[in-house]
């Protein structure tokens, strides 16, 4: 075949068959399509798009371009993937809360992304862990323990990762095929049985209307079914950080506090509400509704923390790491109050600003070759429609320097917007979407 011929059908707005689309995904894999094809195909696939068949088939073709992983496990095994937000660290909760369920969860996650925080940057705030692991390790952590949460390797989807470097310099991220087909063909990868998505909406997320949204959660669920793998998609809100700190430490500091005060707390909910979805599609719950309840009840009654506290010694964390998390995490030597300047209330928070904060103290990257302070960040940012005063803290910014501490103060009172009227705070799930 030839790499001209697909592109040029899809400039003419044909359809490649199934045949073309596996060839393509091979030559990206082994550099036989070249970059400058590469990013043909990108711009010809943002500009015409693609039909459902084709768009499950490059897919799928991305997936087989490099390992899919089997498992030889006396459960299902079981997924879920978010498309990004602040101060969300969901996977943190869900992945050992599932495994005391009897799933077995493999989760493959990667790292901050703009604004958004990567779950791999969060957990390696935890000495000694590493989310580099083999494949054979993978399998017995996963055997041992039932879920790990590591990095792929470069044997997983490899034609995504060419497509996506290339995508990241020709302009064409947005396209809401090639979203899906990077998505999918990693978290296919790994042979899930059931999948779970957290498409987020609001301004801390890549999507910021109901439209984009939908279009995103559809064409998802639409794909993963297609393939083989029963799917819902929830449609969740991110117009305010889902915990109260943004930042690597910060935010495994907040899992561990979520799972053992036993309070409920809106993680708590989301995540009770996601696994509880992916219990009932794969057989572990007879209704969403019962695998809710019953999700909820581990995250509180300390077994949730029980089994990340394993998960973290099988991948290197020390020992015990639920009774004394916080002599682990590492603190940011600055830390500074930011104050109201007006009374009222808070009525908005630029999520996305917030995030940027956190990018701009060194909590996230810039470039990727960039390296990561895991101790800096934003705790104690005030939720939605809190009653404040002129004069007190809306949040506290963790720095490196006390400059930087001060600058990151400046975009913090950016981004809280406070107001004489308390706004309309909006359901954690907007919309479930298969």
């Amino acid at each position: 075949m030839d790499a001209r011929a697909v592109i040029a059908k899809l400039r003419q707005k044909a359809v490649p068959t199934e045949e073309e689309l596996i060839w393509f995904a091979k030559g990206l894999a082994s550099g036989e399509v070249s970059d400058a094809q590469a990013g043909a195909f990108a711009m010809a696939v943002c500009l015409n798009g693609l039909p459902p068949t084709a768009r499950s088939a490059l897919t799928l073709a991305m997936r087989d371009s490099g390992d899919v992983l089997h498992w030889d496990v006396p459960g299902p095994v079981v997924d879920k993937h978010s498309t990004g937000g602040v101060g969300d660290c969901v996977s943190l909760l869900l992945a050992p809360a599932l495994a005391e369920c009897g799933a077995f969860v493999p989760m493959i996650s990667g790292r901050g992304l703009g604004h958004t925080g990567g779950t791999l940057d969060k957990l390696e705030a935890i000495p000694g862990l590493s989310t580099q692991v083999p494949q054979a390790r993978l399998q017995q952590i996963i055997a041992d323990v039932g879920c790990a949460i590591v990095g792929a390797t470069a044997r997983i989807a490899p034609a995504d990762k060419r497509l996506y470097a290339v995508r990241d310099v020709t302009a064409t991220v947005e396209s809401l095929d090639l979203i899906t087909a990077s998505i999918l063909s990693k978290k296919l990868a790994a042979s899930p049985e059931a999948l779970v998505l957290d498409v987020k909406i609001g301004s801390g997320a890549f999507m910021k209307t109901p439209e984009a949204a939908r279009a995103l959660a559809v064409s998802l669920v639409e794909t993963a079914n297609a393939a083989g793998c029963p799917t819902q998609a929830l449609i969740t809100d991110m117009n305010q950080p889902l915990v109260a700190s943004l930042g690597n430490a910060l935010e495994v500091a907040e899992v561990m506090r979520a799972l053992t005060s036993g309070q409920d707390s809106p993680i708590i909910a989301l995540t009770a509400a996601l696994a509880g979805t992916v219990l009932q599609k794969s057989g572990l719950s007879e209704t969403a509704e019962a695998g809710e309840a019953r999700i909820a009840a581990i995250l509180k009654d300390g077994r949730a923390a029980e089994r990340f506290a394993r998960m973290v010694a099988a991948q290197g964390g020390p020992l015990g790491f639920a009774d004394k998390w916080e002599r682990f995490l590492p603190e940011a030597p600055v830390i500074l109050e930011v104050t109201s300047e007006a009374a009222g209330y808070v009525a908005a928070i630029d999520g996305e600003a917030l995030g940027l904060c956190v990018v701009q103290l060194g909590g996230g990257r810039m470039v990727e070759s960039d390296g990561i302070d895991p101790a800096v960040g934003l705790s104690d940012v005030v939720p939605l429609g809190t009653k404040v005063g002129r004069g007190d803290v809306i949040a506290r910014v963790h720095a490196a320097r006390p400059e930087a501490a001060q600058e990151a103060a400046s975009a913090l009172r950016a981004a809280v917007s406070v107001a004489s009227a308390a706004p309309s705070v909006l359901p954690l799930v907007h919309e479930r979407i298969g």
